[in-house]
């Protein structure tokens, strides 16, 4: 079903967790990986800094990662771009646009604004990108949601 499947992360433990999904995706259907990294930078008069400090320590994680997978026998690529703060959506679209991705997986996070507290501020803008289906993992961690009773009557 899927040739290509693309894996976004920001080297997060949110985004760890959509990877098993991404593997079982892509084992099943001898498909492509594409692992996906948007590295933001915040751009002022002085030039443009990373929004992670560690950003160079995120690369070469998720480059490992890459290298592993590989060595397990998937094909896996690893794409890196470079892109100006809060414009990471875009950027992932396009590189799913580049390698043709039939899916893109992604972890869910609570950060961002207000319309991305329940879904995450890239996932939703891959959502609204519209470039191809994206599964959207959450992170594990269950809502605490009150129970209700439901309240029957018996009349006779």
């Amino acid at each position: 079903m899927f040739k290509t499947i693309l894996w976004a992360t920001d080297g997060s433990e949110t985004a760890a967790h959509a990877l098993p999904y991404a593997l079982g995706l892509a084992e099943s259907d001898q498909a492509k990986l594409v692992v996906a990294h948007a590295r933001e930078i915040l751009v002022g008069r002085s030039g443009g800094f990373p929004v992670f400090a560690d950003e160079s320590e995120l690369r070469e994680q998720i480059s490992k990662q890459v290298k592993d997978l590989k060595i397990s026998g998937l094909d896996a690529t690893f794409i890196v771009r470079t892109c100006s703060a809060n414009h990471a959506a875009r950027t992932i679209a396009g590189i799913a646009l580049e390698v043709n991705a039939d899916l893109i997986v992604v972890g869910t996070h609570g950060y961002g604004r207000v319309a991305g507290l329940l879904v995450g501020s890239v996932t939703q803008g891959l959502l609204h990108a519209g470039v191809c289906p994206v599964l959207a993992i959450p992170t594990g961690t269950p809502v605490e949601t009150p129970e209700h009773e439901l309240e029957t009557s018996t009349t006779q």
